[in-house]
C-alpha cells in the first residue's frame, strides 16, 4: 500500500508564503509524477502544479510566477512553495502522485487527505 501525507498548511496573511510538503510512503518502486491540486468550497478540484519525471512542470495560470513545485526523489517527497498568496488561493490542497509499487507494475494514482490553506487578514 502507498500513502501520501500532506503538511504545511495553515492561516497566512495576504502577501505571505507557505511551503507544503507531501511525504509518500509504503511500497514504492518509482514515482513517475507528483502534483498538487486544490479545491475551494463550491468549486471543482483543479490542478495547481505538476512535475513529471525529467523535471517537466506545468502550472495553473493563476499561480505561475508565485508557486514553485519541487521533488526530492531520494526521500519520496514533494513540495509546493507558495509566495504572494492572496485570498483566492484559499482551498484544501491535495497531493497527487503516480507511483509504481514494483518493477512489474504500471503506475497507479494516489491522493493525500488534503491540507487546508487559508489566506486572510
Amino acid at each position: 500500500q502507498v500513502q501520501l501525507v500532506e503538511s504545511g498548511g495553515g492561516l497566512v496573511q495576504p502577501g505571505g508564503s507557505l511551503r507544503l510538503s507531501c511525504a509518500a510512503s509504503g511500497s514504492i518502486f518509482a514515482i513517475t509524477a507528483m502534483g498538487w491540486y486544490r479545491q475551494a468550497p463550491g468549486n471543482q478540484r483543479e490542478l495547481v502544479a505538476r512535475m513529471a519525471n525529467g523535471a517537466m512542470t506545468n502550472y495553473a495560470d493563476s499561480v505561475k510566477g508565485r508557486f514553485t513545485i519541487s521533488r526530492d526523489n531520494t526521500r519520496n517527497m514533494g513540495y509546493l512553495e507558495m509566495n504572494r498568496l492572496n485570498p483566492e488561493d484559499t482551498a484544501v490542497y491535495y497531493c497527487n502522485a503516480n507511483i509504481r509499487s514494483t518493477w512489474f507494475d504500471a503506475a497507479s494514482e494516489y491522493w493525500g487527505q488534503g491540507t487546508q490553506v487559508t489566506v486572510s487578514s
